[in-house]
C-alpha cells in the first residue's frame, strides 16, 4: 500500500439540508477520516451553473424540445462550489470539502453518485481517475438519455455499490450481462431512537416528494380522522426537533417515493410508530407487520381507511409487544452503525488493492 494515504473523494449536490441519500454519503466520509488509517475523505460539492438554468429556462418557455441522445443533466452545465456551508446537523459529521476537479491518479479514488454516473467519461476515463458508482436507488439512474454513455460509465466503473440487494437486482434488470464487480454497503439509524410512554394522538409524515398524495388523503380524511387526534408534517426541523417528534407520535404515514431505502420510516418504527403508507420499493425489505402497513402508491382510499382502522384498533396493536419488540431489534441489527463501519472498512480494502 502507498505511504500517501489514498484519498476518496465523494461528489455531492448543493443542498442546504441534505436528504437522506447525502446523509449517508457525509457518514460513510466521516468514518474514513475516524479510521486514522492509510485513507481519508474529502466531499467534493457541484451545482448547475446559473446560465445553464437560465438557458433550460428559455427552453421550457419556449418548448424548444432537446434531442432525443442529447437529454438530461449535462457535465459542462456544473461548477464546483467553494466555501459552502451545510445546516450544523450535518456539520456534526466533520467532513472535510474540497474544491479541486481535477484528480490525482496515484491516490485519488472518485465515489459518484448514481444522478451523475453519467459524468465519468469527462471526470474520470478521459483522465484514467479510477471511480466507484454509489447507486443508492435505482430510480435516479435516469439522468441522461444517452444509455450508450451510462452503461459505458458503469462498466468501466472498478465497482458498483449497493444498500441492499432489492437495489442490486433491480440494476442487474436494467443491465443484466455487465460483467461488473458488485459491493453490498451498509447505512445505519441513529440509536438514539427510542419509544416514549407518554405519546400523543399525534400522526406526524414527510410528504414533501409527494404532497398531492397527502393533499388527497386529506382530503379522504376530512370526515374521518377523530377530533382529538392532528396531523404534523415534518418539513424544515433539525434531526433532534425530527426525533423529538417522532418519539410524541403514534402513527408515522410513510410517502417514500422510489427511495432505495427510505430512513424515515425506520425511525418512525424504531420512535414506537405504527407506519403506514408506501414502501418506496427499496422499503420492501422491512416493510412488513406488526409495525408497517404497506399500501400500493396511489391507493388513497385504502391509504385513509387503515389509517382509520388503526386509530380505532391501536390498543390491539399494542398488545402484540413481544412481535413489536423483536422487529424492532431486529431493525436495530440490521442498521447498526457497527455494520456500516466494518462494510466501509471493506470498501477501502477493496480500494487499496486497485490503487497500489
Amino acid at each position: 500500500m502507498n505511504k500517501e494515504k489514498i484519498n476518496i473523494i465523494y461528489l455531492l449536490p448543493t443542498q442546504k439540508t441534505p436528504s437522506g441519500g447525502s446523509g449517508v454519503i457525509y457518514k460513510h466520509s466521516a468514518i474514513i477520516n475516524n479510521l486514522k488509517n492509510n485513507f481519508s475523505s474529502e466531499i467534493l460539492y457541484y451545482k448547475k451553473k446559473k446560465l445553464a438554468k437560465f438557458v433550460n429556462s428559455l427552453k421550457k418557455i419556449f418548448n424548444i424540445k432537446d434531442k432525443k441522445d442529447n437529454f438530461g443533466y449535462k457535465y459542462d452545465e456544473i461548477k464546483v462550489v467553494k466555501n459552502f456551508n451545510l445546516s450544523k446537523d450535518w456539520n456534526l459529521y466533520k467532513f472535510i470539502s474540497t474544491n479541486k476537479l481535477h484528480f490525482n491518479s496515484k491516490k485519488d479514488f472518485i465515489i459518484l453518485p448514481e444522478i451523475i454516473a453519467h459524468f465519468a467519461e469527462e471526470l474520470c476515463i478521459k483522465k484514467k481517475i479510477k471511480y466507484a458508482i454509489f447507486v443508492q436507488g435505482v430510480y435516479h439512474m435516469n439522468q441522461t438519455s444517452n444509455i450508450s454513455l451510462l452503461k459505458k460509465t458503469y462498466s468501466n466503473a472498478e465497482f458498483i455499490i449497493f444498500l441492499n440487494q432489492n437495489t442490486k437486482k433491480k440494476f442487474e434488470y436494467i443491465f443484466p450481462r455487465l460483467n461488473k464487480n458488485f459491493f453490498i454497503g451498509r447505512l445505519s439509524i441513529n440509536n438514539s431512537f427510542r419509544t416514549k410512554k407518554n405519546k400523543k394522538n399525534i400522526i406526524t409524515c414527510m410528504p414533501r416528494k409527494l404532497i398531492e398524495d397527502f393533499h388527497l388523503l386529506n382530503l379522504f380524511n376530512i370526515n374521518k380522522i377523530p377530533k382529538n387526534w392532528k396531523i404534523k408534517i415534518l418539513h424544515n426541523l433539525t434531526n433532534e426537533e425530527i426525533k423529538k417528534n417522532l418519539m410524541e407520535s403514534r402513527i408515522f404515514l410513510s410517502f417514500s417515493n422510489f427511495e432505495g431505502t427510505g430512513l424515515p420510516p425506520l425511525e418512525a418504527a424504531l420512535s414506537g410508530n405504527k407506519v403506514i403508507g408506501y414502501s418506496g420499493n427499496g422499503g420492501e425489505t422491512y416493510f412488513k407487520k406488526p409495525i408497517f402497513n404497506k399500501i400500493r402508491k396511489g391507493d388513497i382510499l385504502n391509504f385513509s381507511k387503515t389509517i382509520n382502522d388503526n386509530i380505532k384498533n391501536l390498543e390491539k396493536y399494542w398488545h402484540l409487544k413481544k412481535n413489536i419488540k423483536a422487529q424492532r431489534y431486529k431493525i436495530y441489527k440490521q442498521y447498526s452503525e457497527e455494520k456500516e463501519i466494518n462494510s466501509v472498512k471493506k470498501m477501502l480494502d477493496k480500494i487499496s488493492k486497485i490503487i497500489k
